[in-house]
Parts: structure tokens; sequence; C-alpha cells
């Protein structure tokens, strides 16, 4: 086979990616190594940047997301009693949209499908070579096969655990990572969320957040110990504990009832560079994981996405290689950025077991600023709606 561009990873970044290219006439050939039907069942973020709204809307996928997704104007951190709303409408100008990554998954595998973007699952032992040469190849077995690509450039979109960042060599690479002692227990629940917006609460048993899919669709969290398993906690036990951390008068609204998923994500911050190697780009998890706080997740593979599509669209148009060879470098300015962020909320947030009183007391004085200051308020809200590509 022979392509433009070769896409390694087919959720939402690579799917992305691949629907901006193929609408400005530039070929693409996706591959996934998990089957459809898993991709959509993951369960994943569900809060899109303002950026991340306009992105999808320029690919042509968001119709449904313009009907079905929620505007949130602001949300609430707490501790214990005291609630702090930040107004992103109005210290921003700008909101966010509650709408989750399966659907958005879901609104790109349809848009391919009508291109007929050749889309291949189930792919194993994926090998990228002749990154530098004027053509590179992607080889990998599919159905028994062995097959390979011939491509002008490759887009590591697979995560964490893809191939695409270990196909640059090591001693080339410079990682940085920061692992948190806890994780949070999600569950999801076909209930009507407690509060219109999502409540990021502390508390002195730890961290709990209310969020949403839908109006009649659920997400919870508690912060636990890594030694947690999902399977540990009943539901009336995460329940009891989520009223325990949430404000009185939210707990005393809170409905609950059987949990339709649960999982415990362990919290992590890391990033590796350079994000280009040759003729290979990463984009995404492939490159960076941000803890959930933030919401920053799936935003920032969304402005990856941006940076790496308009630097392929002037490559291929024009034969300018500028925006290919600056994509790492502006890519990382904007994914250490949102680092700091999701890394100051993590810590705001949480209680960590082997702090002392002083921690507690500057979490508290953090948010009793943040209640009483305007500026610091819209700080935050301009990060949590999304920085500017």
């Amino acid at each position: 086979m022979k392509t433009q561009v070769a896409i390694i990873g087919g959720g939402p970044s690579g799917l992305l990616l691949s629907q901006l290219l193929n609408r400005q006439g530039i070929e693409t050939v996706v591959l996934e190594r998990a089957g459809r039907d898993h991709v959509l069942s993951r369960i994943r973020a569900g809060i899109l940047e303002r950026g991340a709204v306009e992105l999808l809307r320029e690919a042509g996928v968001g119709q449904r997301m313009d009907v079905e997704g929620i505007d949130h104007d602001g949300c609430v951190l707490s501790d214990n009693d005291l609630q702090v709303r930040i107004d992103f409408a109005g210290l921003t100008g700008h909101k966010v949209m509650v709408y989750g990554q399966t659907e958005v998954t879901a609104d790109l595998y349809a848009a391919q499908d009508a291109m007929g973007t050749p889309v291949f699952h189930g792919v194993e032992d994926v090998v990228i070579d002749d990154l530098d040469q004027a053509q590179s190849t992607v080889s990998f077995i599919h159905e028994g096969e062995r097959k390979t690509i011939a491509c002008s450039y490759v887009a590591g979109c697979d995560g964490f655990h893809g191939v695409s960042r270990r196909t640059i060599p090591a001693e080339k690479r410079r990682e940085f990572e920061r692992i948190y002692p806890f994780g949070w227990l999600g569950i999801l629940s076909r209930t009507p969320p407690v509060h219109e917006e999502l409540i990021y609460a502390n508390s002195d048993r730890g961290f709990a957040l209310a969020s949403m899919r839908s109006k009649a669709l659920s997400r919870y969290y508690v912060q636990v110990p890594l030694s947690d398993k999902a399977e540990d906690w009943s539901d009336a036990a995460f329940w009891d504990e989520l009223k325990r951390r949430l404000p009185s008068d939210v707990s005393a609204r809170l409905v609950t009832g059987p949990s339709i998923e649960k999982s415990i994500a362990p919290l992590r911050s890391f990033v590796s560079e350079p994000l280009r190697w040759g003729n290979l780009f990463l984009v995404g998890d492939a490159a960076h994981i941000v803890p959930p706080t933030g919401a920053k997740g799936l935003n920032l593979a969304a402005s990856d996405v941006w940076y790496l599509f308009h630097a392929l669209v002037e490559r291929f148009g024009s034969g300018s290689s500028s925006g290919i060879d600056a994509y790492s470098g502006r890519a990382l300015q904007r994914i250490w950025k949102a680092m700091r962020f999701s890394w100051q909320m993590t810590m705001l947030l949480h209680r960590f077991d082997d702090e002392d009183g002083f921690a507690a007391e500057m979490r508290k004085a953090s948010l009793l600023h943040l209640s009483q200051s305007e500026t610091a308020r819209r700080e935050l809200a301009e990060n949590y709606v999304g920085l500017p590509y």
C-alpha cells in the first residue's frame, strides 16, 4: 500500500487528524491495535475546550455534538463547605462543552467510513522504518498477513504504550515524569447530575469530583490509594464516601443508583521530547500524559492535531517544511503550560498521605484566595477553557 500519511492509532486523535487531512485531499491510512467495539467502549474524558470544539466543527463532525453537548459556563471548587464558582463565560468570554470522548470517537468513525478511509483494526507487530528517507514504511500484521505501507510521514497517535515513541532511540529522548501516590475511583450511573456544573471538591478525607456525561448520566470520582481495586468498593461504599467529601448542601440532593461502570485511574504527569524524529510525529498520549484534574488529556491531543494538521497541509500544499520543522517546539510550549495547570489543580485539590498540617492549610488558603480575587479566578478560567493554539 501507499499513502501520504500513515496514522498509527485509531482513537480520537488519530481519527481527527485523518479526518482533517482527508478533507484537504491528503490521503491517510489508520492502524489500530484494538477492535472498533473496544475503542468505542472506553470511558474517557468528557470536557472539551473551546479550541477542541471548533476543531471538531472544522473537521465536519460537530453536528451531533452541537445538539447533544452541554455548554458549561463555569465550575465550582470547594473545600468542605466553602464553595467558589469559576465563571468561565464572565471571566473569559468562553465556555467548555460536556461531550464524552466515546461520542467524539463514534462521530469520527462515522465520518471516516463515509469518506472511505482505510482503517485497519486488530493490527499487531507494527514496525516503523526509514524515517530518515524520502519515503518511510510502516509494516504490520493484519489477519495473519504481514502488510507494508509506504508513506511520506507517520503520525504516532498510539498512546503511552504504543510503538511510536519507542521508535525514537532512547538516547535521543528526554522523558519527564511525576507519579502521584493515589488514583481516581470513578463510577458511571444513570442518575441525574447533582449539580448543573462540575464540582471539584477538596475535603479532609480527600478529593472528589461530581461530573456528568449528559442530563441523565452522571460520572463521579473519589481519590483512593493506589493499592485499592475497583472490585473492593461496593456501590454503597462509594456513594457513602462521595457524600462525605462533597459540600453538605450538595450531598443532601445527591441521587444514587447502580453503577454501570467502575474503574480506578492512576494519576501521572509525563512528557517525552522531542515530538518529531525524521518523518515521525508524536501526537497525544504517545508523547504526554496529564492528571485528569484539569480536563486536559483529550484537549491536549486536539491541540497537537491542530499544529500537525496545519504543518502537513503546508508541506503538501506549498512544499514548505517550516511548519513540520516547528511542530515539536510549538506543541511542547502548549503541552508544558497544560502540564503546569494540571499539576497545580492536582496539588490544590488532593490530600497526600505523608503531608503535614501546613499542606492542608495551604490548600485552604489557596481556595480562599480564589474566592476573594477575580484575577486569580480569571487565570484559572483562562487555563480551563483552553489557551489559544
